[in-house]
């Protein structure tokens, strides 16, 4: 991400972050309330150094069934303290203490019966604690948390394409004619590249223009929907915007041309194999918000080289996008890549 356009200018102030799992902490945020009755159970775990992966299968365990049964939200990182749902079908009338999966590192902190599944994305946002260390000018840090309130670049995170990028290699692999047959591995390849093509469109657009300023030709994304339409600039947009009915987007390209614009064709040209490939694996044109907007910000202690805060942020978004426009953060957890775990936005 170091190559990416920063919107306030790129930071004075180094820091490290996840020096320890306590560092960084991950709260799973459903957003609604579970039935309390029905043939799933659900499990709000706490775990600290393992991944989610894992826990699932424990659960299946327990529940005496296939891995492949236990569902979740979202994936978390692996180093870090993170609380998350899981789900796994059990009979209505068959009684079973997942107590068991406790441990040093994981606690069942409830379990609940629900009339449904858990699925993946269905979580409404995740709460971040996060405790940045040695950090070179933490008054740097300070001037910055107004201006990131406002809103950040909405950038997929380095996680997302792998150690060293390798995500990103097996997808110019892909696009070549290499098959990849491990279905959930090809799937992260695909989706690395279309979120590679994202930032690098909003990063363009971030250099020259800024993401405040609205272009006479907008592709608008609708508030809370994954609904798209594409209009020149006027007095209703203007308005629907100031009130958050609608947002500045940029695409994550897959078939059809109507959710591009003519500036945005543009910029893409250069990743034209990459879309052409994308939109024959049947991807479907989509939009994704421009802007990230950190809600419920809060500083909760400040040292000479140490800042703790917390934010939430909506499902599928990165917390790295957000401490890339505080401060030139380093994640001591790389020094180990065994130790982590792909796509932990979720």
């Amino acid at each position: 991400m170091d190559n990416l356009s920063y919107l306030y200018g790129k930071p004075n102030s180094t820091a490290e972050f996840k020096t320890s799992a306590e560092d960084f902490r991950v709260d799973e945020e459903l957003g609604f309330e579970l039935s309390g009755s029905g043939e799933h159970v659900c499990l709000q775990v706490i775990k600290k150094g393992e991944n989610t992966q894992y826990i699932a299968k424990q659960i299946a365990k327990i529940a005496g069934t296939q891995a492949r049964n236990v569902s979740y939200p979202g994936l978390k990182d692996r180093n870090a303290v993170t609380s998350q749902w899981f789900s796994v079908p059990v009979p209505i009338k068959k009684n079973i203490d997942f107590s068991a999966l406790n441990s040093d590192s994981v606690k069942v902190l409830q379990q609940v019966r629900h009339n449904r599944k858990l699925k993946t994305g269905c979580h409404k946002a995740n709460r971040f604690t996060i405790t940045l260390r040695r950090c070179s000018m933490v008054e740097d840090i300070l001037t910055r948390i107004n201006a990131v309130r406002q809103g950040v670049p909405n950038y997929f995170g380095a996680q997302r394409f792998g150690h060293d990028r390798h995500n990103l290699t097996l997808a110019e692999q892909l696009f070549s004619g290499k098959e990849i047959h491990d279905r959930k591995l090809r799937g992260i390849v695909i989706s690395a590249a279309r979120s590679h093509i994202f930032n690098q469109i909003v990063s363009q657009r971030i250099a020259q223009y800024g993401i405040a300023k609205t272009m006479v030709e907008e592709v608008f994304l609708l508030d809370g929907s994954n609904a798209f339409f594409k209009e020149r600039i006027s007095l209703e947009a203007v308005n629907r915007l100031a009130c958050g009915d609608i947002h500045l987007s940029a695409p994550l390209v897959g078939k059809g041309e109507q959710g591009v614009t003519e500036l945005e064709k543009e910029w893409l040209a250069p990743f034209a194999s990459w879309h052409e490939s994308l939109s024959q694996l049947g991807l479907k044109a989509e939009r994704r918000n421009m802007r990230l907007y950190p809600e419920k910000f809060e500083v909760l202690e400040v040292t000479q080289d140490m800042i703790e805060f917390s934010f939430s942020l909506p499902k599928g978004c990165f917390a790295t996008a957000v401490l890339r426009e505080l401060a030139e953060c380093q994640d001591v957890s790389l020094k180990n890549k065994d130790n982590n775990e792909n796509l932990a936005e979720q």
